[in-house]
């Protein structure tokens, strides 16, 4: 066993929106191993181009320690390997582990003696334990928590936010053995600035993954309930959170569509386990079921906003402003206004999208519409103002309202702009 962080010789196995900042912050103290299986991803990294935008040419290019490799032979210099693969859902909403599992095959196939494999990939409670370890044993001919060891520290990193960076988010830490847990804390301990918490397990580490962000969907969903109710009372919901806000222990959450990696994806992990053992939830589905029907929410909004002002829905002019999950992030995938977009087309509206963050080619091959790179006045009877980009807040409202014709609807989910200069808020 390595009884000391000075000893890890670490890896991080896969460089995406986790992988890639992990690597970055390690290889400011000491060499790193960033591994991928995308030749195309590992190349653009080694010319200083990050494609989820979320580092510059410079920061990559200044950071002296790190080797970038898409081949297995690489990783065998190392003793410890981060493991920050992607863990999404299918279209059954069931966990999708096949590329968690991969990477387990083939750390397991390379493993040595004394190795640590760490986990930060979401998975439900005894994912780790159950299948990955399973999976390290059989490839590597080794025994856990005698030949190697575990341990398991949940991502928290969050796309587009320049402020809450891998550094000053506290981090869970855990490991299987008592003396392993210490270990992956030091480890940590070596980057984070705010310090970190250690779980007495790593079933407690998985279990807390999966709650924060299920906490967070419910509470969303709440809100999003009680912005359909008050639509149907002619109330404004935007004012009624602010009335209600006004007293000190009320949760500022807002309505909205609900997509990308983790809120609209951790709750399924979770409600798949309990299933699995027997258990099946009510609130936790019930909130999935409200925020995944928003998107239709909101496209009959629209329509029925556009019928008061004795607009054509078949046929009518629509622009999309954002396709990306959330705001000021590059990344279109797992995003809510997917089902909106659906909707519009099938009720043959002509639909434009523009989102200045999102990459061209990858809009036309989940929409099948090439995006604008320029909008052109006098031309919508409808936009809908999806994410709160600040590049969106800067154009403002009355240049966007120029987009549109003289009888027009504008839609803010995110409110963004005042009521007065919108016809449409959630």
């Amino acid at each position: 066993m390595i009884k000391s962080k000075k000893n890890l010789k670490l890896a991080i196995v896969g460089l995406g929106y986790v992988g890639l900042p992990l690597a970055l912050e390690f290889a400011k103290k000491r060499s790193i191993i960033g591994f991928d299986i995308n030749k195309k991803r590992i190349e653009e990294l080694k010319f200083g181009f990050d494609k989820n935008l979320e580092f510059t040419k410079r920061q990559i290019k200044s950071i002296k320690k790190l080797k970038l490799t898409y081949s297995d032979l690489d990783l065998r210099s190392s003793n410890c390997y981060i493991i920050t693969v992607p863990t999404p859902i299918n279209k059954l909403k069931k966990p999708y582990l096949k590329e968690l599992f991969k990477a387990s095959k083939m750390i397991g196939s390379i493993l040595s003696k004394g190795d640590l494999i760490i986990y930060e990939s979401t998975v439900y409670p005894g994912c780790v334990e159950e299948f990955c370890v399973p999976i390290l044993e059989k490839f590597s001919g080794l025994e856990f928590n005698k030949n190697f060891f575990c341990g398991y520290s949940p991502e928290r990193i969050n796309p587009g936010d320049k402020y809450h960076k891998i550094s000053n988010i506290k981090k869970v830490t855990s490991g299987s053995t008592p003396q392993i847990t210490d270990l992956v804390d030091d480890l940590y301990n070596e980057i984070i600035t705010v310090g970190t918490h250690k779980a007495p397990s790593i079933k407690v580490a998985e279990s807390a993954k999966v709650i924060e962000n299920t906490q967070r969907d419910l509470n969303i969903a709440l809100i999003n309930e009680l912005s359909i109710l008050f639509s149907k009372m002619n109330i404004d919901t935007q004012a009624v959170l602010d009335a209600a806000g006004s007293k000190w222990n009320f949760l500022p959450f807002k309505p909205g569509l609900v997509g990308g990696h983790c809120i609209g994806v951790d709750p399924y992990y979770l409600t798949y386990k309990a299933k699995n053992i027997g258990y099946h939830p009510k609130v936790i589905l019930a909130g999935r079921k409200i925020n995944d029907s928003m998107g239709a929410h909101v496209a009959s909004e629209l329509f029925g906003q556009m019928k008061k002002k004795s607009i054509k829905i078949k046929g009518s002019k629509i622009l999309i402003m954002g396709l990306t999950f959330k705001e000021n992030c590059a990344d279109i995938r797992n995003s809510g206004i997917e089902n909106v977009i659906k909707i519009l087309k099938k009720f043959k509206c002509k639909v434009d999208l523009y989102d200045p963050w999102a990459r061209k080619q990858e809009i036309k091959k989940t929409y099948n519409i090439y995006p604008l790179s320029k909008i052109n006045n006098n031309t919508y009877d409808g936009i809908v103002i999806a994410v709160a980009h600040k590049k969106f807040k800067k154009i403002g409202v009355n240049a966007i309202l120029g987009l549109c014709k003289k009888n027009h609807v504008i839609y803010d989910l995110k409110n963004i702009f005042s009521k007065t200069k919108t016809s449409l808020r959630l």
